[in-house]
């Protein structure tokens, strides 16, 4: 009990450090993007930071509804990517908190900001001050858009990791696989134990 306890405050940590490490890059990212930039193109930019929240929602949720046994056949077959995939759904808690909690939270919240920076430009290329009632309308109307995009979106993500987690999930092993083979990034350290069962190795010595 103890050690559990141990390792869940150890990885809440290592998140918090992630969290905090991930949120900035993204919002100096997104700032530098939308520095110099017109409305139309930070639009652009807000959706498709809108778009990497519900894909790694989708992600997140797709690990967790996965099952293991489907990518034991597929690595009984040699098929790259399946490992990694067993992987990911031994580990499904952590690997979904960093997507759905890490991910996907950053890019809400980078979205938010990215949204209020487009407001204040369209507001000033349609030739109102800031602060306006035109701007007002403007920042409600974009933000109802957004929040209806992204909530939207996960919802309609959800009802696929549902229905295709395997499948899904075997791409990001697929993806694991490559990054391992090619690029030497290794996400997951295999331990060798099956899950629910236990190993032991050693014998008792008799007398």
């Amino acid at each position: 009990m103890k050690n559990s306890w141990t390792k869940s405050i150890n990885w809440s940590l290592a998140v918090a450090v992630i969290t905090l490490v991930l949120a900035a890059l993204f919002s100096i990212v997104s700032t530098l993007m939308l520095s110099g930039v017109n409305w139309a193109l930070g639009m652009l930019l807000v959706l498709i930071i809108v778009f990497i929240g519900v894909f790694f929602d989708t992600i997140g949720i797709a690990a967790t509804s996965a099952k293991e046994e489907p990518f034991h056949a597929m690595s009984a077959k040699k098929l790259p990517g399946a490992r990694h995939a067993v992987l990911i759904t031994r580990n499904a808690d952590r690997f979904a908190s960093f997507c759905n909690d890490v991910i996907g939270d950053i890019a809400g919240i980078v979205s938010g900001t990215a949204s209020a920076f487009v407001v204040i430009q369209l507001t000033l290329a349609v030739g109102y001050a800031d602060g306006s009632i035109v701007q007002s309308v403007i920042s409600v109307l974009f933000t109802s858009v957004i929040a209806a995009l992204t909530v939207g979106g996960k919802s309609f993500g959800k009802t696929l990791a549902i229905y295709f987690s395997t499948p899904i999930i075997y791409q990001v092993g697929r993806i694991l696989y490559v990054l391992e083979v090619k690029f030497k990034i290794k996400i997951f350290s295999s331990n060798g134990k099956k899950k629910g069962k236990q190993t032991n190795k050693s014998k008792p010595k008799g007398k």
